[in-house]
């Protein structure tokens, strides 16, 4: 079968001109098509974060969400310490 070759603006005007339900059809085909990588990733993240809390002496798996938030930002501006 010969392989179609559109640049991304054709295939949006396509999308854009098929009905509702197929344009809802490829979004959910797309979105799982890439799920896998964000389950790894967010995995990932999650790991990551549990060392950097352990390294600095504190434990994620009892921080609350406020305390998660602020050693966030604490990490992401590396020019203050984290709160303790």
């Amino acid at each position: 079968m010969p392989t179609l070759e559109l640049t991304n603006e054709q295939v949006i005007k396509l999308v854009n001109q098929s009905p509702p339900d197929q344009q809802e059809s490829l979004f959910k085909y797309l979105f799982m098509k890439r799920w896998e990588t964000w389950v790894d990733l967010s995995h990932y993240g999650v790991e990551r974060v549990r060392i950097a809390a352990t390294q600095r002496g504190r434990n994620w798996g009892t921080m609350t969400e406020d305390e998660r938030e602020v050693f966030i930002d604490d990490l992401i501006h590396e020019d203050r310490q984290c709160n303790g």
